[in-house]
């Protein structure tokens, strides 16, 4: 991977805005596009003008795109257009399953190298393993191509049941190895994690709002109960949001029967209010949740709900400020288009959408850059409330709206001032990529190692944030991590925990002396 870009925490942040403007989707129905009206005529025969009559050779497919993106950069940030690569990949990740072979990986030197086979999948039932590399798929030369991402998936993904040929390169044997696989269904998780804490706190860690996340989250509670949980720990940060009705069921676990979970409203004014049942699976323990400023859509609607109800307390940064519901409309080629249909109120009536300027997709996505120079993601009283905008929780606490969740115990950002974007250094897979190298050059090294062996190994070198320093320095990233050693070891660790182990493991490592768990726990 070459990366010669320097990553400021405007591009950090930019990005995971818009990556919020796009996939912090909720409540798609599907609608119908049978009706032709003067509008659309006149758009259809603009279209046939310049595929007739236009002086050079045009993708008119581009320019309906082209089009239809124009259209709704006017309305407002969240109503967009997804291509039709875009719309497969994210309809597989919302509902939570795909069909290929199981396996995570990247490319290695021009190589399809396999992170890891996902436990159960295809991949690993016929023993490929981590550290293969992959050759051909079928009669497809897969390496020395630099073949985009996409391309690669479409290569090893295809119908349920259908076959597979894998030549692989196995290193450790220095060898050839011909595999054939079927394709299977493969859950892609959105629960990332269940575990306890200490003896009476459990903790759930949510990616995003999919089609399988509230199976995946009952499955964690009931399991952390078991084990003597009366504290739930719910951590929303970074999940951009995803389906409404799935925060509203886990909301429904947690208040009890008749509690307003969160209402909608249209341009007509038509409310529709969602109230709990009295079917909860933890509706007296406490109850924290985490958020910071890319929680969005759906992880606010959770997170509101607890609020205003007094049900728990939030714990982190203000949240991104998604208020507004999108329905989706397919299009016969595979694309899609996300329009907002109405605005979402917390149970105390405040909205959280932040503002915008209609046809200003751009700045709105900049907000992020005035939170840094405002200074409120490192004090909490550098936020900026509208006293106009006041309301009260059930018990007659004042929360604001216009613009996210603003937590109620605040933890600043773990990064040094200054230094924000080694935030999006660790979250970029640059960790990951480090690690696997590390693994890969000695990988008989961690060969039926044990967790707390791995732990005590790595902490006997004390040399993994300056060779971290070295591999960034040569991709072209000069990044200061002197002032953040503890946090960028913490990282390279947790990374080898989850490449050798699984995200339990990771999270056992991440979460220690993690500052927004320490709020929760003191």
């Amino acid at each position: 991977m070459k990366a010669k870009e320097k990553y400021l925490p405007l591009l950090l942040f930019s990005c995971v805005a818009m990556g919020v403007i796009i996939g912090g989707m909720i409540n798609f129905p599907q609608r119908s596009l049978s009706k032709k009206n003067a509008r659309k005529a006149k758009i259809e025969r603009l279209i046939d003008f310049i595929n007739d009559e236009y002086v050079d050779d045009v993708n008119s497919d581009s320019i309906v795109d082209l089009t239809v993106s124009s259209i709704l950069a006017n309305l407002d940030p969240h109503s967009v257009y997804i291509p039709p690569s875009e719309q497969s990949s994210e309809a597989e990740i919302m509902k939570g399953e795909l069909v290929g072979i199981g396996v995570n990986f990247y490319m290695y030197n021009d190589t399809v190298t396999v992170v890891k086979p996902l436990e159960n999948g295809p991949a690993e039932k016929a023993g490929i393993i981590a550290g293969d590399r992959i050759l051909y798929a079928n009669n497809t030369k897969l390496f020395g191509r630099k073949l985009p991402t996409d391309s690669l998936y479409s290569k090893l993904k295809g119908e349920e049941g259908s076959a597979l040929k894998l030549t692989i390169y196995r290193k450790s044997k220095a060898k050839k190895v011909t595999f054939i696989l079927e394709r299977e269904r493969v859950p892609i998780k959105s629960v990332d994690a269940y575990l306890m804490l200490n003896s009476t706190t459990g903790y759930i860690k949510i990616k995003r709002f999919a089609e399988n996340t509230y199976d995946e989250f009952l499955e964690g509670l009931l399991h952390l109960k078991k084990q003597g949980m009366t504290t739930l720990v719910i951590d929303l940060r970074d999940n951009g949001g995803g389906y409404l009705e799935k925060a509203v069921e886990i909301a429904d676990e947690l208040l009890k029967d008749e509690e307003l979970i969160v209402f909608t409203k249209n341009r007509k004014g038509t409310i529709d209010k969602t109230f709990a049942t009295d079917e909860g699976h933890f509706e007296t323990g406490k109850v924290f949740v985490l958020i910071d400023e890319n929680s969005a859509s759906a992880s606010e609607i959770l997170s509101g709900a607890i609020q205003d109800n007094d049900r728990g307390l939030i714990v982190g940064r203000r949240s991104f400020g998604k208020g507004l519901v999108q329905r989706e409309m397919d299009f016969e080629d595979g694309s899609a288009v996300r329009l907002t249909t109405s605005r979402y109120y917390t149970p105390s009536g405040r909205s959280i959408q932040k503002p915008y300027i209609k046809g200003q997709g751009e700045q709105y996505s900049h907000d992020f850059e005035k939170r840094f120079e405002n200074g409120e993601l490192y004090a909490k009283d550098k936020i900026k409330v509208a006293d106009s905008l006041k309301f009260k929780t059930k018990k007659g606490r004042i929360v604001y709206g216009g613009g996210g969740i603003v937590p109620d115990i605040f933890v600043p950002l773990e990064v040094t001032k200054g230094n924000e974007n080694l935030t999006y250094i660790l979250n970029s897979g640059l960790v990951g990529h480090f690690v696997f190298e590390q693994i890969d050059n000695t990988r008989i090294k961690y060969t039926n190692i044990k967790f707390k062996q791995l732990v005590a190994q790595l902490d006997q070198d004390d040399h993994w944030v300056e060779r971290f320093d070295s591999y960034l320095k040569k991709t072209g990233l000069d990044i200061k991590l002197t002032k953040n050693k503890a946090l960028v070891k913490k990282y390279i660790f947790a990374e080898f925990a989850l490449q050798l182990f699984s995200e339990k493991e990771y999270y056992q490592i991440l979460l220690k002396d993690d500052t927004m768990i320490n709020a929760v726990l003191k």
